[in-house]
């Protein structure tokens, strides 16, 4: 078995454990993950931070609806200053979503030798979700804290959301015989399903957390809070070979983990890397600009250049037909 023909790559599970009232999903990501870090030359250190990223995207946005967008961001003091991660849900029901990933840093700044985790300094994990034209956008933010990106994501829906949520993730590279080294990512995502009519709430800043912070302890208690602590306990015995899942399928996955909980899976989501910039959206973003400003940003060429962040894609195109005044001619 290859890398190029394993059938549960580049997907996402979504799962239920009925006796214990949690919600989950499995993700595998491989060629999204390649895909994603070989449009720039990262080192290491930052390649580690977008492939969290780039995985914690996939599992949160396994929820996100037709043609919703779902952005997550850290922004940092430290040299690594963003990572920013996109998911656009599937334009029909049954197509792939897609993930696009890059990240911005100070490399004169960077310690290779540290933990990815630390480059970040102090900063702030925001999520973001876009519903389409005519709604109004989501914003949620939280302190960079707990070591770790996903220990920030749970933080997030603690506090924002006051869902219990916990991340297992392992990625990096790999080389399987007769194969190129690659990326290969996988994780499980537990989250304590809302309780219907529940008019429980703690304040924001009442947590036991690190400064305060949200956590589970805070938000559950009595037979939620046993079964929440009994299904991490379960989840902490994972190994990481079974979550990167080389010869571990999802299910199977599930069942050697909660078996006993009685695991309930739906449909499958495939994930795809994917950007959606174009020439028209650069023009519709220098539409902002005057005459002078689009004269400015005019090469020697007598062009105007755009990179894409994301997928790299350059763009060059007549000052003439650019800015403001172009527009409205």
């Amino acid at each position: 078995m290859t890398a190029q023909n394993i059938a549960w790559d580049d997907t996402v599970l979504p799962f239920q454990l009925d006796r214990a009232d949690i919600r989950g999903r499995v993700a595998r990501l491989d060629g999204v993950l390649d895909q994603v870090l070989k449009q720039h030359s990262y080192p290491p250190v930052i390649e580690a931070l977008v492939a969290e990223m780039a995985l914690l995207t996939a599992l949160i946005g396994q929820s996100v609806k037709l043609r919703w967008k779902l952005s997550l961001q850290v922004r940092g003091k430290g040299p690594a200053r963003l990572i920013a991660t996109d998911y656009y849900g599937p334009a029909t029901e049954g197509e792939p979503a897609r993930i696009r990933a890059y990240a911005s840093y100070d490399a004169e700044r960077l310690d290779h030798a540290a933990d990815p985790f630390s480059q970040i300094g102090e900063g702030y994990f925001a999520v973001m979700i876009d519903q389409g034209e005519g709604m109004i956008p989501y914003q949620g933010f939280t302190p960079i804290a707990g070591g770790s990106l996903s220990a920030c994501a749970e933080t997030y829906f603690a506090q924002s959301e006051q869902l219990p949520t916990r991340f297992m993730l392992t990625f990096g590279q790999s080389q399987v015989p007769g194969n190129k080294l690659h990326w290969r990512a996988g994780g499980v995502m537990l989250q304590h399903m809302p309780q219907a009519g529940s008019s429980r709430a703690v304040a924001a800043e009442a947590g036991s957390g690190e400064g305060g912070l949200l956590s589970h302890v805070d938000i559950l208690s009595g037979v939620d809070s046993e079964n929440w602590t009994r299904a991490n306990t379960l989840l902490d015995t994972v190994e990481e070979l079974e979550l990167v899942g080389p010869s571990v399928s999802p299910t199977e996955l599930l069942v050697r983990l909660f078996h006993e909980e009685v695991p309930r899976v739906f449909e499958v989501q495939p994930v795809r890397f994917g950007c959606s910039c174009s020439e028209d959206k650069v023009r519709q973003a220098m539409s902002i600009y005057s005459a002078k400003d689009i004269q400015k940003m005019t090469t020697e060429a007598g062009v105007v250049t755009a990179d894409c962040q994301f997928c790299s894609a350059h763009y060059e195109l007549d000052p003439a037909t650019l800015g403001f005044e172009a527009r409205n001619a």
